[in-house]
């Protein structure tokens, strides 16, 4: 993995928007508006084992937020780099250019992807019938624990690696530094009682 010097400071200008998407859907989740348009994605659907196929935390509004949000915050960073010739640090211009249209696409990948790669791990969890938003106190919750922090930065990092010119090594560096900012973030958040728990 590639976690060095000055390079991490470029990590965090690359992957901002997503930093930034992340906190503003959380805070999003707690509005009475997304409390009346949280249809689940399973639409409340069980398999034959009797458990849900994702949960309730797997909405709709909070999949096109997400989504939303990336692609918005993706732009007017990418507007806010460039006023300030910031661009260089960041690694998805390494081989395109900073752009209104480049910037949308990336933001709305980062989103889609984001949220696409929570939903295994979901299903998962419901498998082993735990609850949703929640890890036991186990070896295997423990695993589960660290899975969170990294589902979605699996996805949204590869969106990273495929448009940027950055190796794997760097690749793994990013979901490394992302996880650990996740759980930083994570702990504020609940410190602020936006979330309910680490």
């Amino acid at each position: 993995m590639e976690l060095s010097g000055l390079r991490i400071a470029d990590m965090y200008i690359t992957a901002m928007p997503v930093i930034l998407s992340g906190i503003l859907n959380m805070v999003f989740t707690k509005t009475g508006f997304y409390r009346r348009h949280r249809t689940p994605i399973d639409g409340g659907r069980c398999l034959s084992d009797g458990r849900r196929v994702f949960g309730d935390n797997k909405t709709w509004a909070g999949f096109l937020s997400m989504t939303v949000l990336c692609t918005a915050v993706q732009v007017l960073w990418g507007m806010f780099l460039k006023m300030v010739h910031a661009d260089p640090h960041n690694e998805l211009y390494s081989v395109y250019p900073n752009s209104a249209a480049y910037n949308a696409v990336i933001g709305f990948l980062s989103g889609a992807v984001y949220m696409i790669f929570e939903l295994p791990n979901s299903f998962i969890k419901r498998r082993l019938d735990i609850e949703p938003g929640k890890t036991k106190r186990s070896m295997l919750g423990a695993c589960f624990f660290v899975i969170d922090q990294i589902d979605s930065l699996i996805g949204v990092m590869a969106v990273i690696y495929v448009f940027a010119d950055i190796s794997f090594g760097r690749y793994l560096g990013y979901v490394a530094l992302g996880g650990l900012t996740h759980i930083a973030v994570n702990l504020v958040l609940y410190k602020l009682r936006i979330r309910r728990n680490v």
